[in-house]
């Protein structure tokens, strides 16, 4: 080859070589002294990431010991109504609590208050992503180059076969998309050339042109209906066009609603889990005072050595308070039993009692989003609807399937694939596209001169791009037809497929909403039919112990009578007040199967306030709506997403489950400013009131649970003292 015939390169090429070597080796060795012990250490190490403080130490925040059985003392009791629990919990849960530790097992699917924001202002996929596909673009560009070489051919050099160049090339366009789908373009091009060419007629010269171009779809692309479907993507399958990113953002907001509705379900559950603590500690302290009472009597006569205190009577009713102080002490601290949520037997929740006093109050707290403990006790104030209710079948049904908000998201679903399935018949047209051009170039020794008055011809090139002399244009058509389309095809029958699961899982999810609604009412008719009976056993119960009672003192019923009497009066007064907690969660869950929760909590979403500029073009396009149109690139009407805003507070009938409109102020209202409120207790949609049924009151008040008193002292002989009742 030609390059060994010079041996100065080849020895420079060796030293290279030699270097490299050297340097690996050296790099080897060094690697070799090295120790990695102290690398490895560090390396394996568990790393904590740097964030910034939140805005509270939680610490602090949870700095109170939880109450517990070893912690009894003086309590200081905090009455909460259910709407006091409603109000806080709304104002205290940016994140949406559950009873399942989501946050914690998969934080990414939890939902929270920023989430129908984060999904509008997705910078891919959200509204405004799809809107900026049609801004105008301004692009530019400027370029110099300096060309020194020699030509083999001097006709390509201008008459000389070394050519020596400045060249400079600047370029402006901006250029828009309609959505029609027509795209707008202006082009501003210049360059500056001087080079060595002896043929030039200046040795440096500037050429400069101006020119329009609008390209319009014919067939595949065109139109208003797919552009807003679809958006300026020329790849089938994939849509993202305004109205599909507006149905995400409607998914969300279904998503949140849904949330928010679980939250404040299981909110209510935990309201009544509490209650029901409560109801179920008294009656349990009321058997333990009973049966105390009654190993006093016995032990009393034990002690005398009179009839009726013989040893294993004595045993059996110390036994028998034992046992109460047992379910006393469980009553009060609970265990970490699952309680009433939703989706457990039922959408609403299927009650689940016995968790005790305090398992039942931190759950409380920790749905409506306060501290484990503050030193106070939650008691809920709120009682239980005791007058019958009658709802109306055919109109559950009705509201079931119109307002249940997991019917409205699948609607959406199935909205969207229907856009869809319309974009993607478009791609099985070919691609025609009309495209016009019109060009004015200009051309000089300058570019630019101040006055151009008398000036020879071609002496600046802006001077002669003005006059107009130098004009061309391009008229044509441009058609790309894939042969067979099967791409498009693919994307058609896909769509067509995505329509059809969505609408059977639409019709399957109104089957399983129905069956919903079934159940709960009939567990609300169960509920109603055992709340009388558990009265009515409570009310028996009561004379039996006194009849026991009485007999006993007169020495014609055994001991055992009386103890399985105390017994039964403590069931019993625990199942009448069991049946209580179940109806008023009954009462929810037939809201809840129906899809008017938080119309019966009192509550209102609604979206934050749009720029003033969207409601002015809303305004503005509403009104131009039913004109003619000049040109009508769109082949029908644009696509009809949604059929209003979501009326809360109204149904109408409407077999495709939209809502009503509802007034502008209400639309206008920011979620931020209106604060919500629960209005005063009524009875819920759609029910009527039945005769009141005569149910035995109460036998005890709400307790006032002195922890120090459930725990009776003794004596160095077991001789139970004095032990003062726990209910006021």
């Amino acid at each position: 080859m030609r390059w060994t015939r010079h041996p100065a390169f080849v020895w420079s090429l060796l030293a290279s070589l030699m270097l490299a070597e050297g340097c690996r080796v050296r790099e080897k060795a060094t690697f070799k002294a090295v120790d990695d012990t102290c690398y490895r250490a560090l390396a394996t190490k568990i790393e904590y990431p740097e964030v910034s403080p939140c805005s509270h130490n939680e610490q602090d925040w949870a700095a109170v010991q939880p109450l517990t059985l070893a912690s009894l003392g003086q309590m200081e009791y905090w009455n909460m109504t259910l709407e006091e629990a409603v109000r806080i919990t709304l104002a205290q849960s940016d994140v949406i609590r559950d009873l399942g530790g989501t946050v914690l097992r998969s934080p990414g699917t939890v939902e929270t208050y920023w989430n129908p924001a984060v999904v509008e202002t997705n910078p891919r996929f959200g509204v405004d992503a799809a809107l900026a596909a049609f801004d105008a673009q301004l692009t530019s560009s400027v370029f110099g180059e300096k060309n020194d070489r020699a030509l083999n051919n001097e006709f390509f050099g201008g008459g000389t076969r070394l050519l020596n160049q400045d060249l400079l090339v600047q370029q402006t366009q901006i250029a828009k998309r309609s959505a029609t789908g027509t795209q707008f373009a202006a082009r501003h091009y210049t360059d500056y050339d001087a080079n060595n060419a002896p043929s030039n007629l200046f040795p440096s010269a500037w050429n400069t042109n101006f020119e329009v171009e609008a390209r319009q779809p014919l067939l595949q692309g065109a139109g208003v209906e797919f552009n807003r479907i679809a958006g300026p993507s020329n790849t089938p399958g994939l849509y993202n066009g305004v109205l599909v990113a507006r149905l995400n953002t409607d998914v969300e907001l279904t998503d949140f609603e849904i949330s928010v509705r679980d939250l404040l379900s299981n909110v209510e559950n935990a309201y009544w889990d509490l209650y029901f603590a409560y109801r179920d500690l008294d009656a349990k302290i009321a058997a333990r005072d009973a049966a105390l009472e009654t190993w006093r009597r016995i032990n009393a006569l034990y002690v005398s050595g009179r009839r009726g205190g013989e040893a294993e009577k004595e045993a059996q009713a110390r036994e028998q308070f034992y046992r109460f102080q047992e379910d006393v002490e469980n009553a009060l601290a609970g265990r970490l039993l699952g309680g009433t949520s939703v989706n457990n037997g039922s959408g609403g929740g299927t009650f689940r009692g016995g968790g005790g006093v305090q398992v039942a109050e931190r759950r409380l707290r920790m749905l409506v989003g306060l501290p484990p403990s503050d030193g106070r006790l939650i008691r809920p104030s709120d009682e239980p609807v005791s007058a019958p209710i009658r709802f109306d079948w055919t109109e559950i049904t009705r509201e079931s399937l119109v307002r249940r908000a997991e019917l409205r998201r699948q609607r959406w679903v199935t909205r969207r694939f229907e856009l869809e399935q319309i974009a993607s018949r478009n791609y099985l047209l070919p691609r025609l596209d009309a495209v016009a051009r019109q060009r004015w170039r200009g051309f000089g020794h300058d570019l630019l001169a101040s006055d151009s008055t008398g000036r020879d011809r071609f002496d600046n090139a802006y001077m002669d791009l003005v006059s107009g002399d130098f004009q061309e244009w391009q008229v044509g058509f441009e058609l790309n037809v894939p042969i067979g389309f099967r791409q498009g095809a693919a994307a058609a029958r896909n769509a067509e497929l995505q329509l059809t699961r969505a609408r059977a899982v639409l019709r399957e999810q109104e089957h399983l909403v129905l069956h919903d609604a079934a159940n709960a009412m009939a567990e609300f008719d169960r509920t109603v039919v055992v709340t009388q009976t558990a009265g009515r056993r409570l009310d028996a119960a009561r004379h039996q112990l006194d009849a026991v009672e009485a007999a006993y003192d007169a020495d014609k019923a055994p001991l055992d009578f009386v103890l399985e009497a105390q017994r039964r009066l403590a069931e019993a007064e625990s199942s009448y007040y069991q049946a209580m907690a179940e109806y008023a969660i009954a009462i929810k869950n037939v809201h809840f199967a129906k899809g008017t929760l938080l119309d019966y909590d009192g509550v209102v979403l609604a979206e934050s306030r749009w720029p003033d500029k969207a409601y002015a073009d809303a305004a503005e396009r509403d009104r131009l709506r039913g004109r003619p149109r000049v040109l009508n690139y769109a082949s029908a009407r644009q696509p009809v997403v949604g059929g209003g805003t979501y009326d809360q507070h109204s149904l109408e009938s409407n077999p495709l489950g939209l809502g009503i409109p509802v007034e502008k102020e209400a639309i206008k209202t920011p979620v931020e400013e209106t604060a919500p409120t629960t209005p005063e207790p009524t009875l819920p949609f759609g029910a009527e009131p039945l005769p009141p049924v005569q149910l035995p009151a109460a036998p005890v008040a709400h307790s006032v649970v002195q922890p120090l008193a459930l725990l009776p002292s003794f004596d160095a002989n077991l001789t139970p003292a004095t032990a003062s009742s726990s209910t006021k």
